[in-house]
């Protein structure tokens, strides 16, 4: 928990409600909605992988997006272009299973994941071009020849 000071939703420092010791029904709402979640709630509590980080960068010709997701195959991914959003998604499946003379053992383990990303009209979706290297899911969106960035010049004046 926080050391921070609670200051009420009227702005005052200083208590004037006669139940000094009795929590305002707000404030139990608000303490309880800005708590940290358990981990099982913010991860897939089947691998305990959680949502890929996306880095994305703009060049004068281009965005790049890329995607940390170790461990994965280049078929596992699916990317589509639907109405300028881009989606990247995966859906894997392990089956393990291990024979004893005793007994057999099976376990069954899920991963998928969703990031969609809505395009700026300056991306020229026929040239859009994905790679997957050492664990990393790159894609290079090109801009539009009329939205590339064009060198200064100077202006005489006449």
């Amino acid at each position: 928990m926080s050391n921070l000071v609670t200051v009420p939703k009227n702005g005052s420092l200083t208590n004037t409600n006669s139940n000094v010791n009795f929590p305002l029904w707000s404030n139990w709402i608000d303490d309880l909605f800005n708590r940290d979640l358990p981990s099982v709630f913010t991860s897939n509590f089947n691998t305990g992988i959680t949502l890929p980080k996306v880095n994305i960068k703009e060049t004068a010709d281009a965005f790049m997006v890329e995607m940390a997701v170790p461990g994965l195959k280049k078929s596992d991914f699916h990317i589509d272009l639907d109405n300028q959003v881009l989606s990247i998604s995966t859906d894997t499946k392990e089956d393990k299973e291990e024979n004893n003379a005793n007994y057999t053992r099976r376990e069954f383990g899920y991963a998928s994941f969703k990031r969609s990303f809505t395009l700026p009209e300056t991306v020229d979706d026929d040239k859009i071009n994905a790679n997957y290297k050492e664990g990393i899911l790159s894609i290079l969106l090109p801009k539009k020849e009329e939205a590339k960035q064009k060198p200064a010049r100077n202006i005489q004046i006449s």
